[in-house]
């Protein structure tokens, strides 16, 4: 696992084996940032079951101000933290241990600009949590929200104030797009 591009293009990343973690592959990430290059230049960036944290600080590495990573497992809390000790970027990152829906039903900052969504596969959570975010503070009018789930578990194309606008496929994993509505 690495860094594809920018600042920190080639980076190995610290990585591990475990059930609830399935990293971003290469290929998904690169056209997951082909997609949204114009909107990651000083944006605030929302990084939802972290897992290793590469889809974070590949947003970092291509100039976003700043990210937020929430995740509830204290091991990939701690590779999270490795990784952005290589990168050496700690001023740049907060790290929440919490479950990412929680964490959105309580949150009272800013809202981000941009929003990564990436649970584990066998969950089934990709739609209460869009719920949860679409209901949260962590939303901005111009946000734009990305969320990774798999072909089992189809999303609808609006959920509260969001409304898909784009979907791509991977075989069994998918990226959809979503906007707010307001």
């Amino acid at each position: 696992m690495r860094i594809i591009a920018g600042k920190f293009k080639g980076h190995k990343l610290v990585s591990f084996d475990e059930d609830h973690i399935r990293p971003m592959t290469d290929r998904v990430k690169e056209s997951l940032f082909n997609i949204i290059a114009v909107h990651i230049e000083g944006a605030e960036v929302l990084d939802l079951y972290s897992g290793t944290g590469s889809v974070g600080l590949e947003a970092l590495s291509r100039d976003a101000a700043r990210v937020s990573f929430v995740e509830n497992s204290m091991r990939s809390i701690q590779i999270i933290k490795k990784n952005v000790g290589i990168l050496k970027v700690p001023e740049l990152i907060e790290i929440h241990k919490e479950e990412a829906i929680k964490f959105l039903k309580r949150y009272e900052g800013d809202g981000f600009d941009l929003v990564f969504i990436d649970p584990p596969f066998p969950s089934k959570i990709c739609q209460a949590t869009l719920e949860a975010l679409s209901a949260s503070k962590a939303l901005k009018p111009h946000s734009k929200v990305i969320i990774e789930h798999s072909r089992h578990e189809p999303l609808p194309s609006e959920i509260g104030q969001l409304r898909a606008v784009d979907t791509r496929e991977y075989g069994d994993k998918i990226l959809t797009f979503y906007d707010p509505t307001n």
